[in-house]
């Protein structure tokens, strides 16, 4: 684990490279404030039993997207928060009615460790931090929540596991798309046997990415913050999709990558890459990710029977999903719920019950690995087997 002076350095340096005023999220596409017009700090209903989250990093995403989501929670409230932003974090904890007491620093991060109002740290920093944030967690004997990617290497990842283990807490990986219910709904269709023998699927997850022109974006494209490009940021909704609704691991890989070397923003990071995965029963699926390309989060899935598609499939808040069959096209209608309290909801509950997660740290820790098999893939040409 980092000392403290290694910590405030990383952070530092942190912050001269991305050009941030304070740490931000790891999420695919440009945050938009939820449409939320009572006050935030009435948000927390503390009629129920709820555990304390602190939130790790008060970024775009977890200040407008995750955050405002903690009002419809049954079992999660925020008591903490940790920035580097002193001004920032006042504010907020004065709008989600937190204890002034409960801000931190990144500096005295591990004093949380005398907090009992904090059961739950959940980290919401560019992928590097991740090791380090959920070490000094475990070490405070604090469950973990984690953003996605899990971090930057395979090794990160087992490490991670190995502290919340040794610890005896709970380590989730924050895949929001498992909790969605137009995605629950995909994977109940597939299994049900609604499109008749999976054959192939395609999944597509790119956006144009500005980091000169929007501030929050510059963690994305330096290779040492968030480990890779398009791949490791949006790709993994691709490939986190396929696995969820195949319910099976990839034997092998393909991948070819493109990436403009003369344009500054791809000079560490990739901008595209495209690759290819196959699954024990046969089916193909085809993916890409893209930081160049007008957004899009997609996937279509194929069987024998009939394809359902759903675009977008992981937007914050809307979905549309079409079943298709030799009959026609159908739109199928469902009620829009919230992924973020759904998330935040389970891993409380896990807490509470001394469940496993259904995304824990080992679900992180198999993209991570066959995100490193892409880029091998990628690099070689060739095709690797898993």
């Amino acid at each position: 684990m980092l000392s403290n002076s290694n910590s405030t350095e990383s952070r530092r340096q942190f912050l001269r490279q991305a050009s941030l005023t304070a740490a931000v999220a790891t999420v695919a596409g440009p945050a938009v404030a939820l449409p939320f017009s009572e006050p935030l700090a009435a948000m927390q209903n503390d009629n129920q039993r709820k555990l304390g989250f602190a939130i790790v990093g008060l970024g775009k995403f977890a200040t407008q997207q995750m955050m405002p989501a903690f009002k419809d929670c049954k079992h999660a409230k925020i008591t903490a928060l940790v920035s580097g932003s002193p001004d920032k974090a006042q504010k907020l904890a004065a709008e989600y009615g937190v204890d002034t007491k409960n801000i931190y620093s990144y500096q005295n991060f591990d004093s949380i460790k005398d907090n009992p109002a904090v059961d739950v740290v959940y980290i919401v920093l560019p992928p590097s931090m991740h090791l380090e944030y959920t070490l000094r967690a475990a070490k405070a004997g604090k469950h973990v929540l984690t953003e996605k990617p899990m971090a930057t290497s395979v090794e990160d990842c087992q490490k991670m596991i190995d502290a919340c283990n040794k610890a005896g807490k709970k380590l989730m990986v924050a895949y929001r798309a498992q909790f969605e219910p137009f995605n629950l709904d995909a994977i109940a269709r597939i299994k049900k046997g609604e499109l008749g023998k999976l054959r192939q699927i395609t999944a597509d997850h790119g956006r144009i990415v500005k980091p000169t022109e929007e501030p929050a974006e510059a963690w994305r494209v330096v290779k040492k913050l968030a480990g890779g490009g398009s791949l490791m940021d949006i790709g993994i909704y691709s490939l986190n999709a396929t696995r969820y609704l195949t319910g099976e691991e990839p034997t092998e890989v393909t991948a070819q990558e493109f990436s403009d070397k003369s344009d500054p923003r791809f000079k560490e990071v990739e901008d595209t890459i495209h690759f290819t995965l196959r699954f024990p029963s046969g089916v193909l699926a085809s993916c890409t990710s893209s930081y160049s390309i007008q957004e899009v989060k997609r996937y279509r899935v194929f069987g024998d029977k009939a394809f359902l598609d759903l675009d977008p499939a992981t937007d914050y808040y809307e979905h549309n999903m079409t079943i298709g069959t030799k009959e026609g096209d159908m739109k199928v209608s469902l009620k829009e719920g919230n992924q973020f309290a759904a998330e935040l909801d389970h891993m409380a509950e896990c807490v509470l019950e001394n469940k496993t997660p259904k995304t824990p740290g080992e679900e992180g820790l198999k993209d991570i690995r066959i995100i490193m098999a892409i880029y091998e893939a990628a690099r070689t040409g060739k095709k690797v087997k898993l």
